[in-house]
């Protein structure tokens, strides 16, 4: 839809000064930085490998145990229904734990990182 109304003029606010490349290499190579990122790796490796191993295991049953994978559990419901179900329950599960660990451990590193090096450039 086009409009005849001028763009909206720009913002007088000044966005934060930019770091130079050595500044963001410094802060690398910095305790904070591998705190943080030793932080975010103790969470998201294992989790990731747990998944994923979850998931494998409700392959490999599906493919090779159907008979167990067959078994009713109630009515029309099988085993294989709830694993499937369960897939997506700790899909869940695992997406809210890391944004809780992401708001209680990462982001405040992050954000003193970020505020430090806006404030140095």
């Amino acid at each position: 839809m086009a409009t005849d109304a001028p763009p909206p003029e720009g913002s007088t606010e000044k966005s934060p000064a930019q770091p130079t490349t050595e500044a963001f290499l410094a802060e690398q190579a910095g305790a904070e930085f591998g705190e943080l990122r030793r932080s975010y790796r103790s969470f998201a490796f294992p989790l990731t490998v747990a998944f994923v191993l979850w998931y494998l295991l409700y392959v490999l049953l599906s493919n090779y145990a159907g008979g167990f994978m067959g078994t009713k559990v109630f009515s029309n419901i099988n085993v294989a229904f709830v694993f499937g179900l369960a897939q997506f329950v700790t899909t869940f599960l695992i997406a809210w734990f890391y944004s809780r660990h992401a708001n209680a451990k990462l982001d405040p590193k992050a954000e003193a990182i970020k505020d430090r090096m806006e404030a140095d450039a």
